[in-house]
């Protein structure tokens, strides 16, 4: 295996972290997961820097990196709708869930028709959106678990504290319609691929 499928391979197991630390809901824990989470998004860097400089480039990589990419968003997103204090809308992040299930089972598609479907710009920018969302609103429930740890705390937290309800679900919201748009935009790119997988025939 090469050293940029390890590095994949580790972000699919941060990215577990990150969910299992911000569901305990303590400031230590929230911290440690934001920390993760930069970690596992600059790995989504580095796996990419280091398969196209060392020639690495594999199958595998192709697929694995954005599955990579959209489990550390839906831990992160799942474990904010799980903390009550954070206004989550459920709905945005069913929409956010099924566009990534959609698109996953149109790679599945490619690969059975022996073609491997790459990320593209739409995707990348998709995911740079969802990982802003998932930062703000990971910062956003640090402030909350200070304040609720730390009675009497300075004024401007309890400003930033009370915009954080709804400056979540905005965030999340953003974040369902760029990823549904981007959804969208994967499927008539490729459509003919579709077109083909309903018209194929196995042989049995």
């Amino acid at each position: 295996m090469t050293l940029a499928n390890r590095i994949t391979l580790t972000r699919l197991f941060l990215s577990l972290a990150v969910f299992f630390l911000v569901i305990q809901k303590t400031f230590l824990t929230v911290l440690i997961g934001l920390i993760v989470m930069i970690v596992a998004s600059v790995s989504d860097a580095v796996d990419g820097i280091i398969a196209r400089r060392t020639q690495t480039t594999t199958s595998f990589g192709a697929i694995a990196d954005p599955f990579a990419d959209k489990i550390l968003v839906m831990s992160a997103f799942i474990a904010f709708a799980s903390v009550k204090i954070l206004d989550i809308p459920l709905w945005a992040i069913f929409l956010i869930l099924l566009r990534e299930l959609t698109i996953s089972t149109l790679r599945v598609l490619a690969a059975l028709q022996g073609s491997v479907m790459k990320a593209e710009a739409a995707g990348k920018f998709k995911t740079t959106i969802q990982l802003i969302a998932g930062f703000t609103i990971m910062a956003l429930l640090l402030n909350k678990v200070w304040i609720a740890e730390h009675p009497g705390t300075y004024p401007p937290l309890l400003a930033i504290d009370a915009w954080a309800g709804p400056l979540s679900w905005w965030l999340t919201v953003a974040a369902a319609v760029v990823t549904v748009v981007s959804g969208v935009i994967y499927l008539v790119n490729h459509s003919d691929l579709i077109r083909r997988s309903w018209s194929e025939k196995k042989n049995v």
